[in-house]
């Protein structure tokens, strides 16, 4: 079930757009890992990402190897906005940062949970994200 989601995903960022709201300027993308205290991947957890200016929310579940992929519907309008992600009874307050003129490069963080505890890294969002794209196309 969860490697048919993660691939119905790709499909979505993969596709050739047939409306706007496919297209890069209409979705921020979460990716990163769930792992325990001693580094382990933690497969089947669930987390969510809250859109506090809506209440609307998105749910994923983490693959066998710890990782999560949660594509939210963020527009140009929607940076600077702000977002709670979840894992159980933690959360996460985090600002949606993209030029909203780039309109070629996907938006989105890496956040990681480790030992229940928050990591967020940015800077690997990129990098983690190609990676997932890759493996998925296998």
């Amino acid at each position: 079930m969860t490697r048919a989601l993660l691939a119905l995903v790709t499909v979505v960022l993969l596709a050739v757009p047939v409306a706007a709201e496919h297209e890069v300027f209409y979705r921020y993308t979460l990716v990163g890992f769930v792992r325990d205290a001693a580094g382990a991947p933690l497969a089947d957890q669930t987390l969510e990402v809250v859109r506090d200016k809506t209440d609307f929310s998105y749910v994923a579940r983490t693959d066998e190897s710890g990782l999560y992929l949660l594509v939210t519907r963020l527009g140009d309008e929607s940076a600077g906005e702000s977002l709670t992600l979840k894992y159980g009874a933690a959360s996460l307050k985090l600002t949606a940062r993209f030029d909203p003129a780039n309109h070629t490069e996907e938006r989105g963080t890496r956040v990681d949970v480790e030992a229940g505890h928050f990591v967020e890294r940015p800077a690997s969002f990129r990098s983690t994200l190609t990676q997932y794209l890759g493996s998925a196309q296998r």
